[in-house]
């Protein structure tokens, strides 16, 4: 499990490696094909923001000679608002006084619906929050048997579950799971997630090992930037990445790194401040070190820094996104989870990304893709 491999590295001797990164250091690892953890530290540190360029050009060129020019496009649904977290940067925290909503199954399939209106999406993602009593695995189950009458791809980002419990969801059409740690600094950890399931450090960052156990077809993984230094928390994740790709070599991985946005959350102020000119440099780093894994932009990102990143190393997409449960046919009086920056509809999002030489691909798996035995 991650959670014993973790502890081989230091939080304060990986910040300092990071920043004494050179010169030297960033130009050796532009000239590798195939980059290592430490090259990737190198290409995320300061000494490589005058090789931007560079970067972007090896980026660009590694996504399009593994991926074409083409854009996968996701919708997310929010199924509950309910959440026994109490995450403190969060607009579902269970002290937040705000009205709790969970779709039933017949409110479900009117979204579902609504979402077919918006565009021809066959990649769905399902998100709760965290409230196992009341959003639990037979909900999930019934949702997913729900979601496959009307999408091929079903993805979840739920609370982490037993190996058994992804095992059993697969059953019912789950192709993949998302499950962000949040931030990788166990020590401060808990100063973001005191309390719930979710305050289990260990719990969550080996909930990826229970999903390969289980088989599923693809897990998503991120930090959250605003809590912690955000290149030592990546740098977490390109291990964590790694040690899973070794782990679970079958099983293809995506990487999301959203930024912190307003939430009805009580006030909580970023500790860290990503530019958009670092996040570019994060997302060539990563397309550098990693060509085969899937970057995703959510709508929480401008629709400047996603149309210029679309042709620079992004391949995933979110599109038309509502982060309140329901949103597309139904609107409960519930707070949204983060305000969307990017509102334009799913198909503006399509012919931008058409007029910039790049295929909208609504449809990226099916089961029938899947040769596993």
């Amino acid at each position: 499990m991650y959670s014993e491999e973790i502890k081989n590295y230091s939080w304060e001797e990986t910040t300092k490696r990071i920043y004494a990164m050179t010169d030297t250091d960033v130009r050796r690892a532009l000239a590798k094909e195939h980059c290592t953890v430490e090259d990737f530290m190198a290409l995320i540190s300061p000494a490589a923001i005058p090789y931007l360029e560079q970067m972007a050009t090896l980026s660009k060129h590694y996504t399009e000679e593994r991926f074409g020019r083409t854009m996968s496009l996701f919708i997310p649904l929010y199924l509950t608002n309910s959440c026994a977290n109490s995450c403190v940067y969060c607009g579902f925290h269970i002290s937040n006084p705000m009205p709790r909503t969970i779709l039933t199954f017949e409110e479900m399939e009117n979204e579902f619906k609504a979402i077919k209106q918006l565009g021809p999406f066959e990649n769905i993602l399902l998100v709760t929050g965290e409230n196992p009593a009341k959003a639990g695995v037979p909900y999930l189950a019934k949702a997913l048997d729900i979601a496959k009458k009307y999408f091929a791809n079903l993805k979840i980002e739920v609370m982490p579950l037993k190996a058994e419990e992804y095992k059993e969801l697969t059953t019912h059409g789950l192709n993949g799971v998302i499950c962000f740690q949040e931030t990788y600094n166990a020590e401060r950890y808990n100063l973001y997630h005191p309390r719930g399931m979710k305050s289990k450090f260990d719990w969550r960052v080996d909930a990826p090992d229970r999903m390969g156990e289980a088989g599923v077809h693809s897990i998503g993984m991120g930090v959250l930037i605003g809590l912690e230094d955000w290149r030592t928390d990546v740098t977490f994740l390109a291990r964590h990445l790694r040690y899973l790709q070794r782990t679970y070599w079958r099983t293809k991985y995506s990487v999301n790194f959203p930024r912190m946005r307003p939430a009805e959350n009580g006030g909580f102020q970023p500790n860290v401040i990503m530019t958009d000119k670092e996040l570019a440099q994060l997302t060539f780093a990563m397309r550098i070190f990693d060509h085969d894994v899937d970057i995703s932009y959510s709508t929480r990102e401008t629709p400047f820094i996603r149309d210029h990143m679309a042709r620079l190393g992004v391949t995933t997409m979110s599109a038309e996104s509502k982060t309140e449960p329901g949103g597309y046919f139904t609107y409960p009086q519930a707070l949204e989870q983060f305000a969307v920056s990017d509102e334009r509809t799913a198909f503006e999002v399509a012919n931008r990304l058409k007029e910039l030489g790049i295929e909208p691909v609504w449809k990226d798996w099916d089961t029938s893709f899947d040769l596993r035995p």
